[in-house]
């Protein structure tokens, strides 16, 4: 008896160990959540400040821009730059799932893996056809970060620059104007790529394999520029093309 109610008191001891954890867990949770919100709300009545005329269209790279000049705790700055899509522009409510993707990194061209918040299926398609990563060193509370930044070719070269989108956020002439976006090697930076690692052959495998990345997506990029009117349609397309 006296060993039955021994293995009872340590069957307790565990299940009052797990549900501590449990608990503690719960509580981490809660307080990424709570801190999301709060980016949330602060991104979202700031946007006048980050967009003047409301034209937010493919403008990621304002939303990027402003974080970075904002958040100077490199845990706040990443958990912000979930809350926004790089190729609409649009706010993304907080606890939304991100997707694997890949790019291509501008430098060394091996495929970098990682979590991309999107809006709508059709930017993921976007984000992995027409944009690279650039590493970066940013500093935060004096501690030196590596950045997987997304980046575009340098638009304000275009002839044609795409009417729907304001220029004044992204050029001074033919420059990038960097007083309103951040610029990474003659690149324009438009957003974030989490967890990011160079990809595994088989995390590849997984991601052309995908409904939206794989399926979706090799419809999506074989339709013409002018044929395509759902996600950012060529909005986006005619900035970073």
């Amino acid at each position: 008896m006296l060993a039955d109610k021994a293995r009872t008191v340590k069957k307790g001891k565990k299940i009052i160990v797990l549900f501590s954890l449990l608990i503690f867990f719960q509580n981490i949770a809660n307080t990424f959540a709570l801190g999301e919100v709060s980016s949330y709300e602060g991104l979202r009545s700031s946007w006048n400040e980050i967009f003047p005329d409301g034209n937010r269209n493919a403008a990621g790279a304002k939303f990027f821009k402003y974080i970075l000049e904002k958040e100077n705790n490199f845990e706040k700055f990443t958990e912000s730059n979930k809350l926004y899509c790089a190729v609409s522009g649009s706010l993304i409510k907080p606890g939304k799932k991100p997707h694997n993707i890949y790019l291509n990194d501008f430098e060394t061209n091996e495929k970098i893996c990682g979590d991309y918040y999107a809006c709508c299926w059709p930017c993921l398609c976007d984000v992995m056809l027409y944009s690279k990563i650039n590493r970066t060193t940013i500093h935060f509370e004096g501690n030196a970060e590596t950045v997987h930044a997304i980046t575009i070719d340098n638009p304000c070269e275009k002839n044609y620059f795409p009417e729907e989108i304001n220029r004044e956020y992204f050029c001074s002439g033919s420059e990038i104007n960097t007083d309103s976006v951040k610029e990474i090697s003659g690149r324009l930076v438009i957003g974030y790529l989490h967890n990011a690692i160079t990809c595994s052959s088989d995390k590849i495998l997984q991601i052309d394999n995908d409904r939206f990345t794989g399926k979706l997506c090799s419809v999506r990029n074989n339709i013409p520029i002018d044929k395509l009117d759902f996600g950012m349609g060529d909005i986006f397309i005619k900035l970073a093309n």
